[in-house]
């Protein structure tokens, strides 16, 4: 049996802060899980996004300087891990080797439907090129594709096959439409469900999209106040699991000694919306 390590989405650009990824780092590096699966929607790419195209927020946005935020943003989260097996080569101790995996989300897919919508593009850049995130480890797999690890099925989202869009409704629903056991990110929620079959096993749902310390202009202050973390799932075994929440207010309480709204407040002057301890105390 092992222990996954589920990252949500990041959605990295570059005017935003990226301090929760050195936690997470950090984190990897104490609890060292067997397995980590980053959901995609890594990279946020504002500057491809369709949505914002014409309007005054799209407006000096620039490809090259996505690609940067999100490269920075990946060396952030995995440096705790070359730095601890860099001391472990300099001692000839083992190194902690996880299985890394990332399902690319639509956000990263905005770089594939820009090229294919401008044939002029192809070559410029490219998601193997530029975001590159194979250089640190990571397994990666295309849009959509399900990767199943332990019996647990993982993609950035789940779609119905016959329109391709996302299926809906809370984790229980989806659960009964897939009919296994899934993780997925994509929905700023989080939203878990399970059920027991007649032969033993169980079978869990689990949907967890925002690992991200700032707030979303679109969704308001009514939207933006969900949780963000991780989430660890031990014994992991045939889809079933025990499942630990770890929100982004425990891991700046735990490596930065106060709660992530103090934290937000007084080092970037905003105030964090995302779920978290309202009372301001020490780690």
């Amino acid at each position: 049996m092992t222990t996954h390590l589920f990252i949500p989405d990041s959605q990295v650009r570059d005017d935003e802060p990226t301090d929760q990824l050195e936690w997470i780092g950090r984190y990897i590096v104490d609890y060292k899980p067997d397995v980590i699966i980053n959901a995609g929607d890594f990279a946020d790419m504002p500057s491809l996004s369709h949505w914002d195209k014409g309007k005054k927020k799209s407006e000096g946005k620039r490809v090259a300087v996505d690609f940067r935020a999100a490269r920075d943003a990946m060396n952030k989260l995995m440096h705790p891990l070359d730095a601890y097996n860099s001391t472990r080569r300099f001692r000839k101790e083992k190194q902690y080797k996880p299985d890394l995996h990332l399902t690319l989300g639509n956000h990263e897919d905005r770089v594939t439907r820009a090229i294919e919508g401008d044939a002029k593009l192809e070559g410029a850049f490219s998601i193997e090129d530029d975001l590159n995130y194979e250089a640190w480890g990571w397994r990666v797999y295309p849009f959509l594709e399900v990767v199943h690890i332990d019996g647990v099925a993982y993609s950035h989202y789940f779609a119905n096959p016959m329109t391709g869009k996302p299926y809906g409704g809370l984790a229980a629903t989806r659960l009964k439409t897939i009919g296994h056991s899934f993780t997925m990110g994509h929905v700023q929620t989080l939203d878990t469900a399970q059920r027991f079959l007649t032969n033993g096993q169980r079978q869990r749902a689990l949907i967890a999209g925002a690992a991200y310390l700032h707030n979303e202009d679109y969704k308001g202050p009514q939207g933006n106040p969900h949780w963000r973390g991780i989430i660890v799932k031990h014994e992991v075994r045939e889809g079933g699991y025990d499942l630990m929440e770890v929100s982004l207010d425990y891991l700046c309480r735990r490596y930065e000694g106060t709660t992530v709204k103090k934290f937000c407040r007084e080092k970037y002057g905003f105030e964090y919306l995302g779920l978290g301890d309202s009372v301001e105390v020490a780690a």
